[in-house]
């Protein structure tokens, strides 16, 4: 019984980790930069009045909760600099690897003196 405990587990995680998967897609979170910002735009379009009709529902004060902060964040802007910093890594990669084997090279002459 243990085992097929684990098993329902493993499935009931892997079906979550699935469905997550899929509305991300769905969203246009695993799309372009601009898919991903218009996402992120219409989450915090979304997000308010979900929060209002959640507190209401359980009977809190909307005063009570902190203000929602505001998210300035562009995806295209983060991906924009990751790529860059990819490509600057790839570019010097070469020259950097020959001095790392000239330096080991050194090194290892040093210890067999």
């Amino acid at each position: 019984t243990v085992a097929a405990f684990g098993s329902f587990r493993f499935v009931i995680k892997g079906g979550l980790a699935g469905a997550a998967v899929y509305v991300a897609y769905d969203q246009g979170l695993l799309g372009s930069g601009t898919q991903g910002a218009e996402a992120l735009r219409k989450a915090q379009e979304a997000l308010p009045p979900a929060i209002q009709e959640w507190t209401s529902y359980i009977g809190w004060e909307v005063r009570t909760l902190p203000p929602i902060p505001k998210i300035d964040f562009s995806p295209s802007d983060s991906w924009n600099k990751g790529v860059q910093t990819v490509i600057s890594a790839l570019s010097v990669a070469p020259t950097r690897a020959c001095e790392y084997t000239v330096e080991g090279w050194k090194y290892v002459k040093d210890l067999v003196k």
